[in-house]
């Protein structure tokens, strides 16, 4: 067992919907894999949460991203000559809800534009639920 499962099992209501919440992030939302695990990376490097990172790093891989594209991730601005312009639109997006926690009114129409509105949902939401992980993480010192 890893160290977040023995933590979240000290509370059963909180394991089990942390797993259902988090499970339905990575598996069942309609932006593509590739750009949720951008996502959780660029989180994971913001908040410090290593242990985010080595779970999301693999997986980013996996989904298509390149380790020039997830080490460039890594920098406090991001070198955006490494992406397209949809994925540089969802950095921005995760740095200032990440950062700020308010977004500026002029990010949002530029991933809609080229996700649509449920997919931008999409990625909003699961910026709001890495930045959860990555937090009980460092809390924790897991």
């Amino acid at each position: 067992m890893i160290g977040i499962d023995r933590a979240l099992l000290k509370s059963e209501p909180l394991a089990k919907g942390w797993n259902e919440l988090l499970r339905r992030v990575r598996a069942d939302f309609c932006l593509p894999l590739m750009h949720r695990e951008l996502i959780m990376l660029r989180v994971a490097v913001l908040n410090s949460a290593d242990f985010e990172w080595n779970v999301h790093y693999p997986a980013y891989l996996a989904a298509g991203g390149t380790h020039a594209q997830s080490e460039a991730l890594k920098g406090v601005r991001v070198d955006s000559r490494l992406f397209g312009a949809a994925e540089c639109a969802l950095i921005r997006l995760t740095d200032q809800s990440t950062r700020h926690v308010n977004v500026d009114a002029d990010v949002i129409p530029e991933p809609k534009s080229y996700f649509g509105e449920r997919q931008t949902v999409a990625a909003v939401a699961t910026v709001a639920a890495y930045n959860m992980v990555s937090r009980f993480l460092v809390a924790l010192a897991i």
